[in-house]
């Protein structure tokens, strides 16, 4: 088989993942990940169940890889804050008020998103693992930029992300978020923010 067939055959079989990624997306948000079927993605996209199968083996399978593309976007905006022409201070508090609102937007509002995500972190699928990794890469980056330039007091930046990451998981944790939204006794977005960057200056 040549090059140009090869190609060929590569384009078609990712337009027909992107296709059924899509179409499970749309029936995951509408009736919930927990009641839509393989035959229901398959009715859905006109095919057969089998034809299903010969690019994921399960719904389990296509779940992943749905909350893989989630977390691509995330990444997305993440990476392009990291890189913004702003002081290494307001990224970071611009990358949490994102993901923040990111967490609302997604996963809090659109209820059958959030058991989408919630099943994935109690599976403790590897795709998450690697996504918390590469955006502590990116904070840890970030901070490091900030020591180089006096912003943070001399510290390790990969301890530093990671302690970043932890204190401010409330704000990014779907489950966490949820639990403490309509909670009085808890900090405010803002106030958590100003208190982990003031930690950093230290």
């Amino acid at each position: 088989m040549n090059d140009i067939a090869e190609n060929t055959l590569d384009i078609t079989r990712q337009e027909n993942v992107t296709r059924i990624l899509d179409a499970a997306e749309r029936l995951f948000r509408h009736y919930g990940y927990s009641k839509t079927t393989v035959a229901d993605i398959a009715r859905d996209l006109g095919m057969s169940p089998a034809n299903i199968y010969r690019f994921f083996a399960s719904k389990v399978e296509i779940h992943q890889a749905l909350c893989g593309r989630m977390l691509a976007t995330a990444y997305q905006i993440a990476y392009d804050i990291r890189h913004q022409p702003i002081s290494a201070s307001e990224r970071l508090r611009r990358y949490v008020e994102t993901q923040h609102q990111l967490t609302l937007d997604l996963m809090l509002d659109e209820m059958k998103v959030h058991e989408m995500i919630i099943v994935a972190i109690e599976r403790d699928w590897h795709v998450i693992e690697k996504h918390i990794d590469r955006v502590h890469d990116l904070i840890a980056e970030i901070i490091a930029e900030g020591i180089a330039a006096g912003e943070f007091a001399e510290q390790d930046p990969v301890v530093a992300s990671r302690c970043f990451g932890a204190a401010t998981n409330t704000l990014c944790h779907p489950q966490m978020v949820a639990q403490c939204l309509a909670k009085t006794n808890r900090a405010s977005v803002d106030e958590l923010i100003d208190y982990v960057i003031r930690a950093l200056k230290k």
